[in-house]
């Protein structure tokens, strides 16, 4: 199942076309794309059911944050090996963990202002989380994950390092530095933990001219080599916080950031973000 958010109405995606998820219920789900994640088990036996004959072609660019509104929205820092040895860090003994700030997330098709000179790009996997948890183990908390989806974490080192002490949540939160999406991909379609997934981020415009071709391959990672898969990252962090439904998760990225390479993204570039069996964010600097 494909759940999304088009035009600010819960929709069910299937290939090329968008089922309405109130009409198609008749009402008994909400138009509203967070009412489903409070009791997603009842959404997902009756969307397992839906009729598609009334589904219409739909515009990808209408597509918004699949989870408009989530309480929280947790992110990881290097892990994957790969990553934490390009930055020069040690590899973590225990997930590094912080936040976006939920003015920064938007749908998988935007314009992003970029606000400074060292704007980089981190193609992730993002984890939704489909119901309360705290004190679970990991097969517990696998069972709790409503879907995936693509995420990018754009960020701006300059702001995220100014001294005296790092500020991850500031300089990860300009507006559109969390676009996700295209739609919550249930584990069904990709795997219970999502755990051999091919991650992409490709780059045109500027950035790419720089390295010498119209295209360039930034990143080509798999979600196999995450150093705390999903079960076990969702289980660590319940054991501390508590989920809620809807929450959402980044799960880090691969190597080939543009920091340790000294590239940065220009406006004029099209940063294209791809996983395995969820889907493409296609996101234009300006």
């Amino acid at each position: 199942m494909k759940y999304a958010n088009l035009n600010g109405r819960a929709a069910l995606l299937n290939g090329t076309t968008a089922l309405d998820v109130a009409e198609a219920s008749d009402g008994k789900f909400s138009s509203d794309p967070m009412v489903a994640f409070a009791d997603w088990e009842a959404f997902r036996a009756w969307a397992d059911t839906a009729d598609f004959a009334e589904a219409k072609p739909y515009d990808p660019a209408d597509l918004q944050a699949p989870v408009a509104s989530p309480r929280q929205v947790l992110a990881i820092g290097l892990n994957y090996k790969d990553h934490a040895l390009e930055s020069g860090i040690d590899i973590p003994d225990n997930p590094v963990v912080f936040t976006k700030f939920q003015s920064s997330l938007t749908g998988p098709i935007t314009e992003v202002a970029v606000p400074g000179d060292t704007m980089d790009y981190e193609s992730e996997l993002v984890i939704i989380i489909g119901k309360e948890l705290h004190k679970v183990d990991e097969e517990t908390a696998l069972a709790g994950v409503a879907g995936y989806a693509v995420g990018q974490d754009f960020s701006e080192r300059t702001v995220q390092q100014r001294p005296p002490a790092a500020q991850f949540g500031l300089g990860k939160s300009f507006p559109g530095f969390g676009p996700f999406g295209p739609a919550v991909v249930t584990p069904d379609e990709v795997g219970t933990d999502a755990g051999n997934l091919r991650v992409k981020c490709v780059i045109t415009g500027p950035t790419a001219e720089t390295q010498g071709g119209e295209e360039w391959t930034a990143q080509d990672g798999n979600t196999q080599d995450m150093i705390f898969p999903v079960g076990e990252l969702v289980a660590h962090l319940a054991n501390i916080l508590t989920l809620y439904p809807g929450d959402i998760i980044f799960t880090g990225t691969p190597k080939g950031i543009g920091q340790p390479q000294g590239i940065f993204l220009q406006p004029g570039d099209v940063v294209t973000t791809s996983i395995e069996g969820l889907g493409k964010l296609q996101n234009t600097m300006v």
